[in-house]
């Protein structure tokens, strides 16, 4: 018995290693795979759903800064950024800035209850089909889209780590000038 446990220990130390070096090119492929979006070009128009509303068109938005945040709610690092991204929101909707979260489930009860639960007050996009995340080609969760009051894309970033909220900010308020 002493042989069989010995046998599987290196297999089950060697799968997270693996796991790891599968998630860390994955990382790499989708941090150079080339973007339907990028700084200095329109923003693709779109109209989708609002949880809490009528459906919302993007280019309605023109003469506003927005920012659009794809989110899951199985995504941690979405969890993690919603609080942030609500205090952006409500410290700027004022001064001509919109914030519109886009959720990717298929599940819109699940959705709402995120929402409900992180207390977040910004305007959530239902994209259960997935037409705008394959339009704005979503490679990774979240996503976040800096448009300017023109309607061109001026930022593009990929994932979420805490502290990214201050660059966001400086970002929204330097468009808000």
């Amino acid at each position: 018995m002493n042989i069989t446990l010995a046998l599987r220990r290196p297999a089950r130390r060697r799968v997270p290693g693996l796991r790891l070096a599968a998630c860390a090119a994955f990382a790499v492929l989708a941090g150079t795979a080339s973007s339907a979006i990028a700084p200095a070009t329109a923003a693709p128009d779109f109209t989708l759903h609002a949880m809490a509303g009528p459906n919302l068109r993007l280019k309605e938005q023109r003469g506003r800064v927005v920012m659009v945040n794809f989110w899951a709610t199985w995504c941690g690092p979405c969890r993690q950024e919603m609080p942030q991204l609500n205090r952006l929101y409500e410290k700027y909707k004022s001064s001509g800035f919109v914030l519109l979260g886009v959720n990717v489930d298929d599940d819109v009860a699940k959705a709402a209850e995120v929402v409900g639960k992180l207390g977040v007050t910004f305007p959530v996009l239902l994209d259960t089909e997935k037409t705008v995340s394959k339009l704005y080609d979503l490679s990774t969760m979240p996503s976040t889209v800096i448009i300017d009051r023109d309607g061109k894309v001026r930022y593009v970033h990929r994932g979420y780590l805490a502290g990214y909220e201050d660059n966001y900010e400086k970002q929204i308020r330097e468009l808000l000038k």
